[in-house]
């Protein structure tokens, strides 16, 4: 009895099939990519988290000796990640996004809007400083989203989200994603992703495709509520300072029309204060993370310290009616 070889082998005519090891591709991963490839205007990558997503970035594009230069009000987790690959060669300077980047680097790191303090650059002028200047840019869109803002439509090279956020939507999956703008670019992360394993299973990959059919409805509700839980927020008297880029800043006016659905404030009162703020909502939960259907609070401090002040609380809008979340921080600001 013959055999035919394909059954055994993954090659025809001496090219692999499409799909024959996990670790370099799968039917799913392949979808996702399309979709967010077509979302972001570039060439997707998923990976298995946001945080891998952002060391397959650093070590398949950067070498040891190379300098990445991070907005200082970044992701909190960035910055511990990118400085525990000191290590092994990598440099992490850290400068004010509002401003321009640093010379001497090989990668700008851009974050609008700012997590947890919202701070928002001026894109079009430092991606022009950065790549005068020799470097790469990329740009962790997960606060806005493409529905948003698409970064390399403002010349970025890379974008990056942390795809449990709003992608996913529902805090059921732990996904990340990278888009270039140039495809040489995109090959050589796939081959990095494919020899390290930093792979995104099918069965989160299906959640995410999931979230990406309600991502519009879903940002634009959020956005919405969040400006006008900001401007009351902005008006109470036990608040001291909101952070929002929808109150007025005119760097984010001129890129986006909304500001996504992340906000945050500060407390009259101090640390103590804000703590009891966060511990008294109803509706809203008290617990990490942002940009599920499901409205999300706290404080900041107790994870990155002396970084972010005492009395700041990170507010994630979710799906509730604006009117329903205005009385649960009512009753929780009473307590303040």
């Amino acid at each position: 009895m013959s055999v035919d070889r394909r059954t055994i082998w993954p090659y025809v005519d001496g090219d692999p099939a499409e799909y024959y090891y996990g670790r370099y591709g799968n039917p799913v991963s392949t979808e996702a990519e399309r979709r967010l490839g077509e979302l972001d205007g570039g060439h997707a990558l998923v990976f298995p988290s946001g945080s891998g997503a952002t060391v397959a970035l650093v070590l398949g594009l950067l070498g040891s000796g190379d300098t990445v230069a991070l907005a200082h009000d970044a992701y909190f987790g960035t910055s511990v990640l990118l400085r525990a690959l000191e290590r092994w060669g990598l440099r992490l300077v850290e400068f004010d996004q509002t401003g321009p980047p640093p010379p001497d680097v090989q990668l700008v790191w851009l974050e609008p809007c700012s997590n947890p303090l919202l701070s928002f650059p001026d894109l079009t002028a430092s991606i022009e400083t950065a790549h005068a200047q020799g470097a790469q840019v990329v740009v962790d869109s997960t606060v806005l989203t493409p529905v948003l803002l698409r970064p390399l439509d403002h010349g970025a090279d890379l974008v990056l989200h942390s795809a449990t956020k709003y992608l996913v939507g529902h805090d059921d999956a732990l996904l990340g994603v990278v888009t270039a703008a140039d495809p040489a670019t995109a090959e050589r992360l796939r081959g990095f992703r494919s020899v390290s394993g930093i792979v995104a299973a099918p069965d989160p990959l299906s959640l995410l495709l999931r979230g990406l059919e309600t991502l519009t409805l879903r940002v634009e509700r959020q956005a919405a509520s969040a400006l006008e839980l900001a401007r009351r927020l902005r008006e109470h008297p036990r608040v001291e300072r909101v952070r929002y880029p929808g109150l007025g800043d005119p760097v984010a006016a001129r890129y986006v029309e909304a500001f996504g659905g992340l906000l945050s404030f500060e407390v009259e009162g101090g640390p103590d204060a804000a703590r009891r703020v966060e511990t008294s909502t109803r509706l809203i939960t008290n617990a990490t993370s942002l940009g599920s259907v499901n409205s999300l609070i706290e404080t900041r401090a107790r994870w990155e310290g002396e970084r972010v002040p005492g009395s700041l609380v990170r507010l994630s809008v979710g799906l509730e009616s604006p009117e329903e979340l205005w009385r649960d921080l009512l009753g929780a600001l009473e307590h303040a």
